[in-house]
Order: C-alpha cells, then sequence, then structure tokens
C-alpha cells in the first residue's frame, strides 16, 4: 500500500519483532535502579544470572562489568538491532568520560593531522574506541555463541544480526568529531584546547535511517555466507544495513508480528509526513469528529507567588483512521 514503507520505519529489517523481543532482554538491565529495587538488595550478580534472554557470555560480561549495564538499554536502543548497539556505544562511551566507570576514562584518540599546530589537544573527550570494544563484545555475545547449521536460515538471522549490529557501532564511530574550547582575554580565542565528541544521538538516529532506506536484501548460500538477493547492486560495506525478510504489512493488525495496525489512530489532515492520513491510514480514508479541549489560559502572576489560570475550552476537529 501506498507510504507502507515510511510506516516501517520503527520496523528496520525484516523480521525485526522476533529480534527486538529477544533483545529486550539485555535493555532492561537499563532501567532506573529505584525501578529495579532488587538491585540494591541482592546485588547485580543475581540479577544478571536471573534474567531470562540473557546468553551465558552475555551474562558473564554482565557479572564482570555490573556497573556498566545501567548505561546501556536507553530509550534510542529501541529502535532496532543497528540502533541498539549504537546507543550502546554512545552511552558507554559517554560514561567513561564523566568518570561513571572505573575501566575506562577520556579518549586515547591520536591528535588529528589536520588540527592547527597551535591548538591544543587533550581535553577530555569521549571515549568512543572503549564504547566500541565493549559493545561488540557484549552486543555481539549471543550471536556469536549461537553455531547454527551452515547455509540455514538460523545462521542467515545470525550473521544479518552482526552486520547490523557493526553498522551500528560504525555510525556513531564515523559520526563523532571534534570539538573545540576557546581560551583568552575578553573571549579573545587566543588558545583553543580540543577533544573527540560524540555526534548528537539524533544525527545517529538520521545516519541509520538513510541507511534503513537504502537496505539491502540479503539471502544464505551453501557456503554459510550472505550474498545480495539482486545482484545489480553494489555489495554491502560494514556500514550498511541488510535484511533477509520482507517487512509485514503494518497497515493492519497481526498478532504475529505484533503490528497493531493503524485503524482508530489519530492522524493529522494537513500533514504531508508519517502521522498525515494520508500516509498514516495507508490509503483506507479517515473519519472526522470533534473533540471538546479544555486548556489553562489568561495566566497571571500574583503577587507573591503564584500563578492564576482560567480554563478554556475549545472545540477542534480530529481525525482518525478507519
Amino acid at each position: 500500500m501506498p507510504g507502507t514503507r515510511l510506516l516501517l520505519s520503527l520496523a528496520l529489517l525484516g523480521g525485526c519483532t522476533q529480534l527486538l523481543a529477544e533483545a529486550s532482554s539485555w535493555w532492561s538491565l537499563a532501567m532506573n535502579p529505584i525501578q529495579r529495587p532488587e538491585m540494591y538488595i541482592i546485588g547485580a550478580q543475581p540479577v544478571c544470572s536471573q534474567l531470562p534472554g540473557l546468553s551465558p557470555g552475555q551474562r558473564k560480561l554482565c557479572q564482570l562489568y555490573q556497573e556498566h549495564m545501567m548505561y546501556i538499554g536507553s530509550r534510542e536502543t529501541a529502535f532496532t538491532y543497528a540502533i541498539s548497539a549504537a546507543g550502546v556505544v554512545n552511552a558507554i562511551s559517554r560514561a567513561c568520560r564523566e568518570g561513571e566507570l572505573s575501566t575506562c576514562g577520556c579518549s586515547r584518540t591520536a591528535r588529528p593531522k589536520d588540527l592547527p599546530r597551535d591548538w591544543l589537544w587533550g581535553g577530555c573527550g569521549d571515549n568512543v574506541e572503549y564504547g566500541y570494544r565493549f559493545a561488540k563484545e557484549f552486543v555481539d555475545a549471543r550471536e556469536r555463541e549461537r553455531n547454527y547449521a551452515k547455509g540455514s536460515e538460523e545462521q542467515a538471522r545470525t550473521l544479518m544480526n552482526l552486520q547490523n549490529n557493526e553498522a551500528g557501532r560504525r555510525a556513531v564511530y564515523k559520526l563523532a568529531d571534534v570539538a573545540c574550547k576557546c581560551h583568552g582575554v575578553s573571549g579573545s580565542c587566543s588558545l583553543k584546547t580540543c577533544w573527540l565528541q560524540l555526534a548528537d544521538f539524533r544525527k545517529v538516529g538520521d545516519f541509520l535511517k538513510e541507511k534503513y532506506d537504502s537496505a539491502a536484501a540479503m539471502r544464505i548460500n551453501r557456503k554459510g555466507k550472505l550474498e545480495l538477493v539482486n545482484n545489480r547492486f553494489n555489495s554491502p560495506t560494514p556500514e550498511d544495513l541488510v535484511y533477509i525478510d520482507p517487512s509485514p504489512d503494518y497497515c493492519l493488525r497481526n498478532e504475529t508480528t505484533g503490528s497493531l495496525g493503524t485503524q482508530g489512530r489519530l492522524c493529522n489532515k494537513t500533514s504531508e509526513g508519517m502521522d498525515g492520513c494520508e500516509l498514516m491510514c495507508c490509503g483506507r480514508g479517515y473519519d472526522q469528529f470533534k473533540s471538546v479541549q479544555v486548556e489553562r489560559c489568561h495566566c497571571k502572576f500574583h503577587w507573591c507567588c503564584y500563578v492564576k489560570c482560567k480554563k478554556c475550552t475549545e472545540i477542534v476537529d480530529q481525525y482518525v483512521c478507519k
């Protein structure tokens, strides 16, 4: 249906619903300790042992690096395997810089060759190298421990996951850049100190979304390696995303894939984006209804010290997908 692909931006890679369900076990390690009071009561090691879904290698790393666990699994990591791996690199790299982890510190990246000679290098940068290494060891542990038959569908999924994990990690590494701060009297900037700094995570997400738009369809051959379904396209690089299953139709409710469909979803009649009725409703059309909204209005500050508002009622038009 028209616009279906845009609606799948949260479902990168075919068959990702099953994959996300598997990965969600280690994402939950990042829950705030207040949400997980047992971490204070019984310690991190039993939690690592009891959490369902962790592979043996991931469970071991969880126990060895207890302090790392709270930094992997931010909301951004729910995006897909690529974004989840990127999220781990991002969070761990930043935690190193902020002194939150005992096994790492500021970045030790070599001075860029193109940095002006009179600029100082050595500010406390994000430790992308450590974040990358840890993410590779932890996130890939599940896939490395599996031993499926050569050429099987299970092996194909494993290779696909490893490819996309790597693409996510490389996105963070690639987009990290030099940041500098001026020093001098009255802001004269007579001296600059520079360091390596992570890109805003939104930029990483946008970068991977572009990779999703050009993701390559793959299949596994008899040698147990992924190959392009269509040889007219260039082979994917380690920075590219790949998939092996066609995406299901997320326009319709599907219990198997976990899709809720878009029927009954509120949409924006005037928008041409993903929230617009044309795309959101997948060509089925939409219904209009009127809704009463009550908002605070005509607020005034009274000395001292409170704000008093009136309540304004407005009748607005809303639209829902058929």
